[in-house]
């Protein structure tokens, strides 16, 4: 089969055509091929993850406590670290009650015994301290009567050693029961002082447990997740101070009163004993058992 002239041609300039198309598209697709993947820009990769983040902290933030008052820490407080605060709120109202009591006892019979020192210091005999101390309610009327009760049981052998011995001996039994009558109520004042920071630590310990379980829990080392935790934890600390502190003060305040209550008590008491050696001096209950034993 032959081909005419101007049909090879135009076969010739068609076969050169494509030979020029594909030395100039494949160089192209080569480098092409050859070149790196695409890279983002930089502001668009840090603006993608920026929404993501704010929206973790948003959702923290309202799964988070946001009241820390006290009150709002105490109302969001574990039920034991509660426990704890409210039996440290009692032991605070106990010790400022006991406080209030004992200021009132010590104060008005201080007030009294002092009186009644007076009273024995001036009479001349045990009758007559009896007679001016008569009706009132004090620890000094209980002396004059121990005084004239072991003077009355010793009648018949009215030794003056013998009788001021044994009164001495009441006398020093009346004070040591004023001693413990004033000292009702401290006990407790010694025991909140010693307990109540160890129970605040409780409560210490305990809310720094729940803050780590917070910790596991939301997986975050976050410090806003620690927060709560840790300040419920320093307020059940706080309460236990609240409760020691005063709680220690007013017991030593309460010891050097009662102290001072117990030495005016001694100085009555030396005034019965003086007054009992003056009656003996002059013979008044040796000539009143003589009397009775001539009626006899």
């Amino acid at each position: 089969m032959s081909l005419s002239y101007p049909r090879l041609a135009g076969l010739r300039r068609s076969i050169l055509a494509c030979a020029l198309v594909c030395a100039i598209a494949c160089p192209a697709i080569s480098v092409a091929q050859n070149a790196p993947p695409p890279v983002a820009p930089a502001s668009t990769a840090s603006e993608t993850p920026a929404p993501a983040a704010s929206d973790m902290k948003s959702d923290t933030a309202l799964s988070l406590q946001r009241d820390l008052t006290p009150w709002g820490m105490f109302m969001a407080a574990d039920i034991v670290v509660k426990a704890v605060m409210i039996g440290l709120a009692f032991a605070s109202v106990v010790t400022w009650t006991i406080w209030f009591a004992k200021v009132y006892e010590l104060y008005y019979a201080r007030l009294r015994l002092i009186a009644a020192v007076e009273t024995l210091t001036q009479a001349r005999s045990l009758q007559e301290a009896s007679t001016k101390l008569k009706g009132n309610d004090d620890g000094a009327i209980k002396l004059v009567r121990a005084a004239e009760t072991e003077l009355r049981l010793s009648a018949d052998t009215l030794e003056p050693d013998g009788v001021k011995e044994r009164i001495a001996s009441r006398l020093e039994r009346l004070e040591s029961e004023a001693g413990r009558n004033m000292n009702r109520g401290t006990g407790l004042l010694a025991t909140i002082g010693a307990t109540a920071p160890f129970v605040g630590l409780f409560g210490t310990v305990w809310g720094i447990m729940n803050s780590f379980i917070g910790i596991s829990r939301l997986h975050t080392t976050n410090l806003a997740v620690v927060a709560p935790g840790i300040a419920e934890a320093l307020l059940a600390t706080a309460l236990g101070l609240v409760a020691a502190i005063p709680a220690v003060v007013l017991y030593n305040m309460f010891a050097r009163w009662i102290a001072s209550y117990r030495a005016l008590y001694a100085d009555a008491s030396a005034e019965v004993m003086r007054t009992v050696g003056r009656d003996f001096d002059r013979g008044a209950y040796t000539q009143r058992s003589a009397r009775r034993a001539a009626a006899e």
